[in-house]
C-alpha cells in the first residue's frame, strides 16, 4: 500500500529516468534511437497497466463504500476518487495527445515497418512543436508544464507527499541542476531541445508515469480511508519485471519475479533457471552478468530466463512458470589513439579502448593474436607491440568477452641520411671545397608521420659508415667510422680540384620505447660529393 517506501514499479521506474536523462546527454546515433524506443515502449507497457490497476482501485473504493451503507463520509471518500481518477484521465489523455501530434508531424510510423517510426530523429520539428520556432514560448512543452504543475498542485491535498511541481526547470531538477549546461535551460529546452522523436515520446512516457504514480498514491489513501485496502486472495499471477529488457554485456540484468497478489500467510518458494532464489518480502531477487555471443546485424542477441514460484492454494502445492525475454546490447568500443587504421610492426603502439555502455563496471583485459600486449596504468590502456602483418586485439572485461579489433601492420619507414659538412648540409651537385672538407656527419633524420604518432620510436643513429677519397675513379684514401661523425681532415690535405669522397652507409640503428637499439635496415645508402 501507499507510505514512504517505494514498490518495485516505483524502483524501477525512477531507475528508467536516469537511464533516460544520462541517454539525452549522449551523442545520438542509431543504436541510441533504438534503446530511446525500448526505454518508451517499457514504460508504455508499465503506463497501461498502471492505468487498469488504478481504475481497480476506484472499483474497489466503490464496492467498500456500498458495503459500508453509502455513509457521508464514505460518498465524499468516493467522489474525491472520481474525481482524480477524472483529473487524471483528463492529464493522460491530453499527453498521449501530444505523442500523436508528435508521431503524426514527423512523418508518421514507417511504411515498411509499422513497429518503427518513418523519421525516429526529427530533432528540428520535435523542437519546433514543443519549444516553439518564432516565439520560444508558444511550444505545447510550456503548456505541459502549467499543466502537470496545476495537476501537483490539485493531487496535494489527496496526498500530502506530493511534490509542489511535477515540471522543472534545470536549476530545479536534482539530475539537470548539478550539470552546468543543463541547469540554465527551462523545462521545455531541458526535455525537448535538441532532442530527437523517440527520446521526446520517452520523456511524455516518463511524465505520464509519473501522474499515474502519484494518481495511484493517492489513491491508495482514500481507500485506506474506507477500508479498502484490505483483500483476500482470489487469483494468483506469476510475474517478472525487469529494469531493462536491453543490457550491455557485461553489466547485470536485474529483475524482480513476485506473486501480483500476496498475504502474509502466503510463502512462496522461487527458483530461476532451477537455482533457488532467497525471497524477501515476497519478492525473488534475480541478478546475473549479462552475456552473449550470437549478435544479430544490429548488434543485439535475444536470451531468456526461466523462474518458477510454488505457493500453497487450497492447501495443494501451485506452480506457475514465468518465462521472459530480454535483449544483450554488443557493447561498442572506441578505440582512441592517434594512428587506428594500422599499427607499426614491433613498435609500441599505444591506444585507448573504451566501452561507455559499460560505465563505471568496465574491467578491461586484453589479449592478442600476431601481437604483443601490455596493459596500462590506466582503464582501458594498452601497448600493443605487433610481430606479424595483421594483429586481431581481443578485449574483455570482467571475464565477459566484449568484442576484437583487427589492425593492419605496417613497417616503419626508412630514416632520410643527410650528409653535413662543416655543420652544413653538402651539395651534391655543385660540390665541396677540397680544402673545406673537414667534419662530416651522417645525420638519420625519421620519418615525420611517423615521428609525430610515434616520438619514442623515431631516434636514429648512423652507427657505422665508410668514406673513400676518389681521384680518377680510383681511391686515394678511405675510412671506417663507428658513429655518426668523423673528422676527415687528412682526406682534404691530400685532395685536389676534381676529385669525389664516396659516402657509404653500413649500418643505422633505431632506438625503440625501451631504448634498445634495432635494426633500421637503412644500410647500402651512398652518395659521391664534388671536390672543388
Amino acid at each position: 500500500m501507499a507510505g514512504g517506501k517505494e514498490t518495485p514499479r516505483q524502483k524501477m521506474i525512477g531507475m528508467m529516468y536516469l537511464v533516460l536523462t544520462a541517454l539525452l546527454a549522449l551523442q545520438v546515433n542509431s543504436a541510441i534511437l533504438l534503446k530511446f524506443q525500448f526505454l518508451d515502449e517499457s514504460l508504455t507497457e508499465v503506463n497501461n497497466k498502471t492505468v487498469t490497476n488504478n481504475s481497480d482501485v476506484l472499483k474497489t473504493i466503490d464496492s467498500a463504500v456500498k458495503e459500508l451503507g453509502n455513509k457521508g463520509s464514505d460518498a465524499n471518500v468516493l467522489k474525491s476518487a472520481q474525481e482524480v481518477r477524472k483529473q487524471t484521465s483528463d492529464m493522460v489523455n491530453y499527453i498521449r495527445g501530444l505523442r500523436k501530434q508528435l508521431v503524426d508531424e514527423t512523418g508518421g510510423r514507417n511504411e515498411d515497418d509499422p513497429n518503427q517510426y518513418a523519421n525516429p530523429s526529427a530533432e528540428d520539428k520535435v523542437a519546433i512543436i514543443m519549444i516553439g520556432a518564432a516565439n520560444k514560448n508558444s511550444g505545447k512543452a510550456y503548456e505541459l508544464k502549467d499543466k502537470l504543475n496545476d495537476y501537483a498542485k490539485f493531487l496535494k491535498k489527496f496526498n500530502p507527499n506530493m511534490p509542489d511541481n511535477m515540471a522543472l526547470d534545470g536549476k530545479d531538477d536534482p539530475v539537470a541542476s548539478s550539470d552546468k549546461t543543463q541547469r540554465n535551460k527551462d523545462f521545455a529546452e531541458l526535455n525537448f531541445g535538441e532532442t530527437p522523436l523517440v527520446a521526446a515520446l520517452a520523456v511524455l512516457a516518463q511524465k505520464e508515469n509519473e501522474v499515474l504514480k502519484y494518481e495511484s498514491d493517492a489513491l491508495q489513501k482514500l481507500a485506506e480511508k474506507v477500508g479498502a485496502e484490505k483483500f483476500v486472495i482470489d487469483a494468483l499471477y506469476a510475474m517478472a519485471r525487469a529494469e531493462s529488457k536491453t543490457v550491455a554485456a557485461g553489466t547485470k540484468y536485474k529483475a524482480d519475479l513476485f506473486i501480483a497478489a500476496s498475504s502474509d500467510n502466503i510463502k512462496p518458494e522461487m527458483s530461476f533457471n532451477g537455482k533457488s532464489l532467497q525471497v524477501v518480502d515476497g519478492k525473488g531477487q534475480i541478478e546475473f552478468v549479462a552475456s552473449a555471443s550470437d549478435y544479430d546485424a544490429d548488434g543485439n542477441a535475444k536470451k531468456k530466463w526461466k523462474g518458477e514460484i510454488t505457493v500453497k492454494k487450497n492447501g495443494k502445492d501451485t506452480t506457475y512458470v514465468v518465462e521472459e525475454e530480454y535483449v544483450v546490447a554488443k557493447p561498442v568500443m572506441q578505440v582512441q589513439s592517434a594512428a587506428v587504421q594500422a599499427l607499426y610492426f614491433q613498435c609500441a603502439n599505444e591506444l585507448n579502448i573504451q566501452v561507455p555502455a559499460l560505465g563505471a563496471v568496465y574491467d578491461p583485459s586484453f589479449s592478442a593474436s600476431g601481437a604483443q600486449t601490455i596493459k596500462g596504468s590506466k582503464k582501458g590502456e594498452v601497448t600493443v607491440i605487433p610481430t606479424s602483418g595483421e594483429v586481431k586485439l581481443n578485449v574483455s572485461s570482467g571475464g565477459n568477452a566484449i568484442g576484437s579489433e583487427t589492425f593492419k601492420v605496417r613497417p616503419v619507414p626508412k630514416p632520410e641520411i643527410v650528409a653535413l659538412v662543416n655543420g652544413k648540409p653538402a651539395d651534391m651537385k655543385r660540390g665541396v671545397p677540397a680544402s673545406s672538407f673537414r667534419q662530416v656527419t651522417l645525420d638519420a633524420v625519421a620519418d615525420e608521420g611517423f615521428k609525430q604518432l610515434l616520438p619514442n620510436e623515431a631516434r636514429y643513429r648512423v652507427t657505422k659508415w665508410k668514406a673513400f677519397l676518389v681521384r680518377n675513379n680510383r681511391p686515394v684514401d678511405q675510412a671506417e667510422f663507428n658513429g655518426p661523425t668523423a673528422n676527415l681532415t687528412n682526406f682534404a690535405a691530400q685532395a685536389k680540384k676534381g676529385d669525389m669522397v664516396f659516402i657509404e652507409v653500413i649500418d643505422v640503428k633505431r632506438l625503440n620505447w625501451q631504448g634498445k637499439p634495432v635494426d633500421a635496415k637503412s644500410s647500402g645508402m651512398s652518395w659521391n660529393i664534388p671536390l672543388l
